[in-house]
């Protein structure tokens, strides 16, 4: 890749933590993780129980939980991947405050996901109207399992990246 990238991730289990470290790998960018200022406990993230901090957070729209840290030169970078799990069928609400937390202005953005069985959703649209109407939104892709380093480097050919 001849930009500047960043791979910028949350991830709860792990899953999404090897998945940006392999996507980092494979097309030479930094990496920067998304780390909740209130980390989640097991407890928080019992997607079963309806008042864990997780389910509370999901069923409220407005909510933005606070980031521990800043990407370092953020206005040096061409392109960014944001990753995460999916959660309820859309993305955390921690990405939500990732993105109106930086102007992506002129940037690329492109979102990557995993989950244990649902694809990316309805998540797209609602991040997207989190980034300025000039950033450059491309396509996202769900990550899951193992990638190579020529599957990836192929799915951002296909972006034009």
């Amino acid at each position: 890749m001849k930009k500047k990238a960043l791979v910028a991730y949350f991830s709860a289990s792990g899953t999404t933590r090897r998945a940006a470290k392999a996507l980092a790998a494979a097309i030479g960018a930094d990496v920067h993780e998304i780390v909740p200022a209130q980390p989640y406990s097991a407890a928080d993230l019992d997607w079963n129980d309806r008042g864990s901090r997780s389910s509370r957070e999901m069923d409220d729209p407005q909510a933005r939980p606070a980031i521990a840290g800043t990407v370092r030169g953020m206005g040096g970078y061409d392109v960014v991947f944001v990753g995460f799990p999916i959660w309820w069928y859309v993305a955390p609400r921690i990405i939500e405050t990732f993105l109106e937390s930086y102007d992506f202005s002129g940037k690329t953005v492109v979102p990557f996901a995993t989950s244990g069985g649902s694809g990316m959703g309805g998540t797209e649209a609602v991040l997207k109207k989190r980034c300025s109407a000039r950033t450059d939104w491309r396509p996202g892709k769900m990550l899951n399992g193992r990638q190579s380093d020529k599957a990836l480097r192929a799915w951002l050919d296909g972006l034009g990246l």
